[in-house]
């Protein structure tokens, strides 16, 4: 399958062409959206992954022999650090943990990463940011290794200045603050006056907040707009035309 034709088979969740602000979700550093630098999430934002986690978490749980959760609590995997997934919403016992991981990974290395899809529209804005002179990053929860392995394949990793992942162990990288710190230490960044970070859940939007960066919500991904006003996002977007009229608002 070519790139062309896995982006071709998805389509963002609304048509909506001009960004959803809240005022009261606007934090006061936020004044203007001259961002030079610009966070990623991976899946749920740039990247529909849902088939290829989901068919990994069942895998884990059949080779352990734990019941998988139902269907609607499954989908709660999609976004979080799976340590967190797998004990919040599979009940793994600690002790197992370390090995739900392995197995998934194990599954999502082989065959996971490839069931998965490009949002319409997300290499085209990623170009024109970078040709806008404009700094991008990922920064995931999955894995470094995967994150960049999925990246390439889709053709998407030469937009990226930073490929941010959770490191193996997650002793280090295991959150999404973590993640976002890592991510701007290889940037070079001293600060986030500049840097704004999007993504689809609450993890995306507290990470942010932990290091005092405005956050772009986006609904297309796998969490609630319930819950992305809940985690206060700075900005909450429904369509890729909106969130490119925040980034780049004098194109």
């Amino acid at each position: 399958m070519t790139q062309g034709e896995t982006q071709s088979q998805v389509q963002t969740s609304s048509s909506t062409d001009t960004p959803d602000v809240s005022p009261e979700m606007k934090h006061s550093h936020d004044v203007s959206n001259g961002w030079d630098v610009v966070l990623f999430d991976l899946d749920g934002t740039l990247t529909d992954s849902a088939q290829g986690v989901i068919n990994g978490v069942l895998h884990a749980c059949e080779q352990l022999g734990i019941e998988p959760p139902e269907t609607d609590v499954i989908q709660k995997f999609l976004g979080p650090p799976l340590s967190h997934s797998f004990r919040e919403y599979a009940g793994v016992e600690a002790s197992k943990i370390t090995d739900a991981v392995r197995i998934y990974r194990e599954y999502y290395d082989e065959i996971g990463k490839y069931e998965n899809k490009v949002f319409d529209g997300i290499p085209e804005l990623l170009t024109e940011l970078v040709n806008q002179g404009k700094r991008l990053a990922v920064a995931t929860s999955k894995v470094d290794y995967a994150a960049v392995s999925i990246l390439e394949h889709f053709n998407l990793d030469h937009h990226f200045d930073v490929i941010a992942g959770a490191d193996v162990s997650g002793e280090f990288r295991g959150t999404k603050a973590g993640v976002i710190a890592h991510a701007l230490e290889e940037l070079r960044m001293c600060d986030g006056t500049s840097v704004v970070m999007i993504g689809d859940r609450e993890h995306d939007i507290h990470g942010a907040q932990s290091h005092n960066l405005p956050s772009i919500g986006v609904t297309w991904g796998y969490g609630s707009r319930e819950e992305l006003e809940t985690s206060s996002a700075t900005h909450i977007v429904e369509s890729l035309a909106a969130l490119s009229a925040l980034l780049l608002p004098d194109s």
